[in-house]
């Protein structure tokens, strides 16, 4: 993590499609997104399958990642607010790497794409098994189901300032993905599924013309079975007296 960039990857065929736009390490201490971008976009480079539209994977908070802990001078996952891009002020490290996403974003206006979509990939301090957290605005929900995993509706929704209340905001379609605790193996095979199942469904990527099926597909698809919805109906703020 000493050296990384923004971007760690971006592929295309050439064919008009959708963009599939997958952000990761946004919290410094949750690296596995990062480490899973790495080994889809090494595999996409030397493989060349085809796929529709575009897909890139973007480091969030670097600095961040780079010292291993979870945010300098905020949490750069409250910071997405409406108020907070309109100042346009860079008063914290965070706000910084935040406009510089949204820059990198703003290359790929909507026009030239039949869609975009996002994928935003977290983990947790405590073991879990993957999840996927939604807000159940645009048709966010529905794409949601297209995963195999448990889905959770309402957490982002009282959670203020997320990147996915940003991109949501701007009339993309996605979902945050919780892959499991943070320094877990699993977590890495987790987040390296969803964006395999991501590209499938998002860019028509054929993983069966890959040289190897990924198995870290395989093993969230082995998922569905259990999969369940679940909906946050209230949630109680224990405020400092």
């Amino acid at each position: 993590m000493k050296n990384i960039e923004r971007i760690i990857g971006t592929y295309d065929s050439g064919n008009k499609g959708a963009l599939l736009f997958i952000t990761a390490g946004i919290h410094g201490n949750e690296p596995s997104g990062v480490y899973a971008l790495q080994r889809v976009f090494e595999i996409l480079e030397a493989e060349k399958p085809t796929i529709q539209g575009k897909v890139m994977g973007v480091v969030g908070n670097k600095e961040a990642l780079k010292r291993q802990v979870r945010f300098i001078d905020e949490d750069l996952n409250r910071t997405w607010t409406a108020e907070n891009i309109a100042s346009a002020a860079k008063d914290s490290k965070e706000k910084k790497e935040m406009f510089e996403i949204i820059d990198i974003l703003n290359e790929y206006p909507k026009n030239a794409f039949t869609k975009r979509y996002f994928l935003d990939c977290h983990t947790t301090s405590a073991a879990s098994e993957p999840y996927i957290s939604v807000q159940n605005v645009n048709d966010n929900d529905t794409w949601a189901h297209k995963f195999p995993t448990y889905i959770i509706r309402g957490f982002s929704d009282i959670v203020e300032g997320c990147i996915d209340h940003y991109k949501s905001r701007i009339g993309m379609t996605g979902f945050v993905f919780e892959g499991g605790q943070h320094d877990s193996p699993e977590s890495i095979e987790h987040h390296e599924g969803i964006i395999w199942l991501a590209l499938q469904h998002a860019c028509g990527l054929n993983l069966d013309a890959l040289k190897n099926y990924p198995e870290a597909a395989v093993t969230l698809e082995n998922k569905r079975k259990n999969q369940k919805t679940f909906e946050i109906d209230y949630r109680h703020e224990i405020k400092k007296k």
